[in-house]
């Protein structure tokens, strides 16, 4: 399997596996997952910061007019970023607004979460207290 794949296009976004993806994040790279707060709380890669880029709402889910402004209260545009989300749709669209917002090292996990999990590597849960 390819370890890096770029598209074609305007925006070059690098797509990299899960395993190249763990390797960046040992080498320091910062983990933004798009995830909604949600699917962030039922699991999510060890250390990552989440800013959902769209939100669920009754009438399906809408982009977060915010998400540019959030990142950027968070990361620096010369950080090296590993994007992910659920499968790696959301997150490959959140890479494009990054780059077009001037992020230098931005990089797309491809899989997202459910790719990470079946990989086997090491994720976090948050605990909720259940009350009787």
């Amino acid at each position: 399997m390819e370890s890096v794949k770029k598209s074609s296009g305007a925006e070059e976004v690098i797509t990299v596996d899960v395993q190249t993806a763990k390797d960046l994040l040992n080498l320091g790279h910062r983990y933004l997952d798009v995830r909604t707060e949600e699917e962030f709380k039922n699991g999510h890669v060890e250390n990552a910061c989440n800013i959902a880029y769209m939100f669920n709402t009754p009438k399906g889910r809408v982009k977060n007019p915010k998400f540019i402004d959030q990142v950027l209260a968070l990361c620096a545009k010369e950080d090296n970023i590993l994007v992910g989300c659920q499968s790696g749709v959301r997150s490959v669209y959140a890479t494009i607004d990054l780059i077009n917002s001037e992020y230098k090292h931005v990089y797309n996990m491809g899989g997202g979460y459910i790719a990470w999990v079946g990989t086997g590597f090491a994720v976090t849960k948050e605990h909720r207290n259940v009350e009787l």
